[in-house]
């Protein structure tokens, strides 16, 4: 469906695999919350902690959950899956980088000769691109991010401001004289439809690659170390940081503040919870959390004790 100002609910329905109830025809032109809505609106409950603001939201029509028990005062769109239909909605009324910026690569962006650009890719003000770099088609890099190099990104990924990929990784011998560098001789190399948040550092792999595989979505403020690789379809909320040469699975899930140590293996379907880390393999897929809810400091010392005790 082509960008446009303004759809139909039989279109939107058509578009996000919903049902409309009530009438098909009625026209919205923005997405809003419940509370905020207005007349020109779509809305969606996905939260039971938000359908109080049913009877009084202004929208015209609500996205909803099939069970959802309907009425005549607004319109509906029946979704097996409301927070799914909601995101895919989102495309529709976002503006492309391309219609923002009317141009693909900013004049200030450096990119050395020794790297490919494919087809269609938007690259932001301030962006360099160092050696041995491959960009790959409908790619995206927002302003102020450094792609170092010998990094690797696939079709339709984001980069979004600030983010490093390709750094260093941390690696020094030390020596009667101090820390030898070891020299990072591997690649990064970053699937398709990845998405990269703001201020994000990927460091590429010491002798084998660092690798982010396809569908990943990372956060903003996330540090990957080297020889890291990191399975498709994973989600890393803000603030985490994954220690080098540890290999996660498939749709792995990290609460923000966590941490996983060096050298571990990850199984496949794992979540871990905010503020957790691990510090060992995890070899069966499940729900992992060590966080402590906060005390006050006399309650957390009598805590503390116990915790010891039972260790």
């Amino acid at each position: 469906m082509s960008q446009k100002k303004e759809y139909s609910l039989a279109e939107i329905a058509e578009f996000t695999g919903s049902k409309v109830v009530g009438n098909s025809k009625a026209i919205v032109n923005n997405i809003s919350t419940l509370e905020n809505a207005t007349k020109e609106s779509i809305s969606f409950l996905a939260n039971k902690k938000y359908q109080k603001y049913i009877n009084t939201t202004s929208a015209n029509a609500v996205i909803v959950s099939t069970s959802f028990k309907t009425d005549d005062r607004l319109n509906y769109l029946l979704s097996e899956d409301p927070y799914l239909a909601f995101a895919k909605l989102t495309t529709l009324f976002k503006k492309s980088i391309f219609e923002i910026d009317n141009l693909a690569i900013h004049p200030s962006a450096v990119i050395s000769n020794d790297s490919k650009i494919g087809e269609n890719v938007s690259i932001g003000a301030n962006v360099v691109i160092g050696p041995n770099c491959i960009i790959e088609d409908n790619v995206i890099i927002k302003a102020n991010c450094t792609i170092v190099q010998d990094v690797r990104i696939g079709e339709y990924s984001i980069i979004h401001s600030a983010s490093v990929l390709g750094s260093d990784g941390f690696g020094y011998a030390p020596s009667k004289d101090g820390y030898v560098k070891i020299e990072q001789l591997g690649k990064l190399i970053i699937g398709k439809n990845v998405e990269i948040g703001a201020s994000c550092t990927i460091d590429r792999g010491a002798l084998d690659n660092t690798e982010i595989h396809n569908g990943v979505k990372l956060d903003n403020q996330i540090q990957i170390a080297h020889n890291v690789v990191l399975g498709e379809n994973s989600a890393i909320a803000a603030s985490c940081a994954i220690a080098g040469s540890t290999v996660i699975g498939k749709n792995f899930q990290m609460g923000g503040l966590s941490g996983v140590l060096g050298h571990l293996s990850i199984c496949d379907d794992v979540t871990i919870g905010a503020h957790t880390l691990i510090t060992k393999s995890i070899n069966k897929s499940g729900n992992y959390i060590g966080i402590m809810p906060a005390q006050n400091q006399k309650d957390w010392a009598k805590s503390s004790i116990f915790i010891k005790k039972r260790a």
